[in-house]
């Protein structure tokens, strides 16, 4: 960014809001721009540390000396500043913070834009007003479109380990444009969902240990071809969205830990401060200035990098004091709970704001506790999320499919206990890089029984998955059978790709993907309980159910049939709404895509007949761990689905 004002001080006003925790733009007022000061083009530099003794701006271009270029505070309020003139664009630089006891810490800017290649961890001088973007029309949309009523299959992504180049090295956001779009275009994915991109020291930690929130990670190249990604995305019809990680940071000399030599940007209390289950320290919401700096970096990626909206990790970390955290002693609130009230108040603080100045983006809350609201609105109590991740469905049902399917029938409730609670709130069903690391193995390499079976009940899952309410996520490789855990230091097994069962898994996917994206009752209310109604629930003994999905329009329509056992039903009946002929437009049991062909081919004609409470019915085949799905016959509807080859 560059500053045109010639003042380099902050206005009383900004100071003002900051320090009120309303500053959203604190990143213009604080960290290193570029502007011209009384004729003089340089740089502006403005940090808080309001405990420091004296703080300097150290870098090459000083020989890292702290003599040479002393800040001065702005009336006591804790914000240091200085203009030092001719520095360039890509400088590095540092503070250097004399704490109130002597000792000398140098710190990397909290709002840097850009920082060097881990393990190096100074800070880096850019410009991101340096970038022409050409998705003015994918912006305007976003601000008008109703995502709830929409088709959503996220893909979440691990920059790193996606692919690698051939010498291993990474691939660069540019490559990834040129590669990753196309592929989730082809795929039918709606948005892609990267894991942390904000500056990190250490790889092993996936990106949710961040030392610079602003700063775009080194790694994969320069925040122009980050912008460059993100256009080419929503050119072609993608959203972004990035995980963002405000529960807590790590503890890494250079980063926010006791930045100016006390507990600043972390509680006082080391109880409070500390992560011992994370090695980290958690933000003090306390503090108004941490709203500022918390707020204003989600504003930051949507201002400059355009991006769609975000999934807040570890939000039940947030709102509880003991989630995740084990202590000695239990923390309490003021009252005697373990709310943190603070946090609380900052969660819906930042909602209102991010929904005040972008109504159309995602703020989805991966929160695993039964905490009422979390997707509700904060005029009606809630957190104000517009989305949280399913976590209790996705444990329910992986545990439920884990069973070999003759001791399923004594775990029903497993499969059929969402339907209690899915529209309480708007859900996300995720498949996400935690299902598949710390021994829990891969998506496919869960189902039990040979391979046969292994495919067979991962196509059940996916088409259960993709029919049952809510909106959708997946994590890279899942499209086509990753077979071992994920390893983030290398990258998916694409050579699987090559043999045979693998590449019709990825043709299925593919296929009911797009299949989903085209079907709007599958989407159309998967907020509202009118868009979901069971045909038959209790069938235990068989582990078969039987839905429907509803769309908005009378008569849109589709029947699910889920059959959870490895046997054959012929003759199966099932109860429909209404006389004429079915007919079967997907079966995961298709010889095409690696089953064994127990398929309904031809149309059904429905009979006089009342079941399932419904006051027609009609006899079908129900595959062996197959997922079936049937809609009206139509004069524009006359057979299954068209088949997408990989």
């Amino acid at each position: 960014m560059v500053i045109k004002n010639t003042d380099i001080s902050p206005s009383d006003f900004e100071l003002y809001l900051f320090h009120e925790g309303t500053l959203y733009e604190s990143y213009k007022m604080l960290g290193a721009h570029f502007m011209t000061h009384q004729g003089e083009d340089g740089v502006r530099f403005s940090v808080w540390a309001p405990h420091a003794k004296q703080v300097s701006v150290v870098g090459d271009f000083n020989q890292w000396n702290g003599i040479d270029h002393p800040m001065t505070q702005v009336k006591l309020s804790g914000i240091w500043v200085i203009f030092i003139p001719k520095l360039q664009e890509g400088t590095l630089y540092k503070y250097e913070i004399i704490t109130a006891n002597g000792e000398r810490k140098l710190k990397a800017d909290p709002f840097a834009f850009y920082s060097e290649v881990r393990p190096r961890t100074a800070s880096i001088l850019k410009k991101l007003s340096n970038y022409e973007w050409h998705d003015k029309k994918w912006v305007q949309q976003r601000e008008k479109a109703n995502s709830y009523n929409n088709p959503m299959l996220i893909y979440e992504l691990h920059a790193a380990s996606w692919k690698k180049k051939d010498d291993g090295s990474l691939y660069s956001y540019r490559e990834l444009a040129d590669e990753l779009i196309d592929y989730v275009i082809n795929l039918g994915f709606t948005h892609i969902e990267l894991m942390p991109i904000m500056e990190h020291p250490f790889d092993l930690s996936w990106g949710y240990q961040v030392t610079g929130f602003y700063s775009l990670t080194s790694r994969h190249g320069s925040t122009v071809d980050f912008m460059y990604f993100v256009d080419q995305c929503h050119q072609k019809g993608i959203g972004v969205i990035l995980d963002w990680v405000p529960a807590h940071f790590c503890r890494d000399a250079h980063g926010l830990g006791r930045f100016d030599g006390t507990p600043l940007y972390e509680p006082h209390e080391s109880s409070r401060a500390d992560r011992p289950l994370w090695g980290t320290y958690s933000f003090d919401f306390t503090k108004p200035e941490i709203h500022s700096f918390l707020i204003s970096n989600c504003m930051f990626w949507m201002d400059l990098y355009h991006v769609d909206g975000f999934r807040i990790d570890a939000v039940s970390s947030l709102i509880y004091l003991n989630h995740d955290n084990p202590q000695e002693k239990p923390l309490k609130n003021q009252f005697g709970g373990e709310e943190n009230l603070e946090a609380i108040e900052f969660i819906k603080k930042l909602n209102i704001a991010i929904f005040n100045k972008y109504p159309g983006v995602l703020m989805i809350a991966e929160e695993a506790t039964d905490h009422p609201l979390v997707s509700a609105p904060t005029l009606v109590g809630g957190l104000g999320f517009n989305y949280k991740w399913n976590m209790g469905w996705v444990n329910d049902l992986l545990k439920y499919m884990k069973l070999p399917p003759t001791e399923r029938h004594h775990y029903h409730n497993l499969l059929t206990f969402s339907f209690f609670y899915a529209f309480s709130e708007n859900f996300v069903l995720s498949f996400s890089h935690d299902d598949v690391v710390h021994g829990k193995k891969s998506m496919l390499n869960k189902m039990p029984g040979d391979y046969w079976q292994k495919f067979a009940n991962y196509r059940l899952l996916y088409g259960y998955f993709l029919t049952h309410p809510g909106k959708k996520l997946m994590f890279m490789g899942g499209e086509f059978g990753q077979f071992d855990e994920w390893k983030e230091l290398k990258e998916l097994d694409w050579l699987l790709l090559e043999f045979e069962s693998h590449a019709i898994l990825h043709k299925y996917i593919k296929t009911i993907q797009h299949f989903y994206r085209h079907t709007s009752s599958l989407w159309r209310l998967d907020h509202d309980q009118a868009g979901f109604e069971w045909i038959d629930a209790d069938n235990h003994e068989q582990s078969v159910i039987t839905f429907m999905r509803h769309g908005k329009r009378k008569g849109d329509y589709c029947i699910v049939v889920c059959n959870f056992s490895t046997n054959v039903y012929h003759n199966y009946r099932i109860g429909v709404p209404s006389l004429g002929h079915y007919i079967e437009i997907i079966n995961s049991d298709e010889e095409d895509f690696g089953g064994s062909g127990q398929i309904n081919e031809q149309p059904i004609e429905v009979e006089k007949k009342p079941w399932h409470n419904q006051p027609y019915s009609m006899n079908i085949t129900v595959p062996p761990l197959g997922m079936t799905l049937f809609m009206k016959r139509t004069k524009k509807r006359q057979g299954r689905v068209k088949h997408y080859e990989s």
